[in-house]
């Protein structure tokens, strides 16, 4: 099992946001991923952009700068639920069955 970390998870209403973020944040060689919003979380397109908790100032600074508009930042503890062997649609988890035939 994975050691659980804390992370800024920045949720976007639109994937076209979601998307700008992840462009902007490439150009500009900002730390960070587009990942699947976690499970735990409801959020509007279902894709986040995650960051360690001491990149939150700065990179809120960078989203202002480029008027990118999240739709929240959160502090999100990794779960345990999050080492299934699973798929995250939107914010439902689909798993992944082994057929016994």
């Amino acid at each position: 099992m994975k050691k659980r970390e804390k992370k800024i998870v920045i949720t976007f209403h639109t994937t076209t946001d979601a998307m700008a973020m992840e462009r902007y944040c490439k150009k500009r060689k900002e730390p960070g991923r587009l990942i699947p919003v976690p499970g735990t979380i409801s959020a509007g397109c279902g894709l986040a952009w995650c960051v360690l908790p001491q990149e939150r100032e700065h990179l809120l600074k960078v989203m202002e700068e480029g008027d990118i508009t999240p739709q929240a930042c959160l502090l999100y503890t990794h779960d345990a639920a999050d080492d299934l062997p699973c798929v995250d649609l939107g914010g439902r988890r689909i798993i992944k069955k082994k057929n016994n035939i």
